[in-house]
């Protein structure tokens, strides 16, 4: 797999990230909706730590320190929905910029992995595979907050795209689940 390929998989998630508050009001993107805490904006503030410390610290380009994973999701309230989103796309492109410009097999070093050394494609399709894991996260949060669902604005994979289609499947699936009551 080429690094465009690789790109591609990655700018998918991160663009389902930023999107997926878009429309929200402050309250809704930053409160917990399940009871480890779990938020939509501590998910774009999490990823921003991910992108750092994995195409920063990892390769020797940055001194981003690494955090522990409680404190990235918490988003703090002077902590504005811009300066988050914002910081991401900058890590984002710090990022970029790591992938463009270091071969596929660069050797780099987790040290919250151990010694065990790793490639920068290693890196590139642990990060892919972590930012589509809270990609996955934000459009069930999405889905709970105000029923808006799909992978992105312009791709509805939905199954169902009727209303009252996706509400008969619900109630399907919810009637064949009470059978085990």
């Amino acid at each position: 797999m080429s690094k465009d390929d690789l790109r591609s998989y990655l700018d998918g998630a991160r663009d389902v990230l930023v999107w997926k508050l878009e429309g929200l009001s402050e309250y809704d993107t930053r409160r917990p909706l399940t009871p480890t805490g779990t938020n939509l904006l501590g998910l774009v503030k999490h990823s921003t730590s991910s992108h750092r410390n994995y195409f920063g610290i990892v390769f020797g380009r940055g001194d981003a320190p690494a955090t522990g994973s409680g404190s990235q999701f918490l988003v703090k309230p002077e902590e504005t929905r811009e300066a988050i989103v914002a910081n991401f796309r900058e890590a984002c492109r710090a990022a970029d910029q790591t992938i463009s410009e270091l071969p596929l097999d660069t050797i780099g070093h987790v040290p919250w992995w151990g010694s065990a050394p790793v490639t920068l494609h290693h890196v590139i399709v642990h990060v892919i595979a972590d930012t589509q894991r809270h990609a996955g996260h934000a459009d069930i949060l999405r889905e709970m907050l105000d029923g808006a669902a799909g992978l992105l604005p312009e791709v509805d994979n939905l199954h169902q795209r009727d209303p009252d289609d996706r509400r008969r499947f619900r109630d399907d699936v919810e009637a064949a689940a009470n059978h085990f009551r």
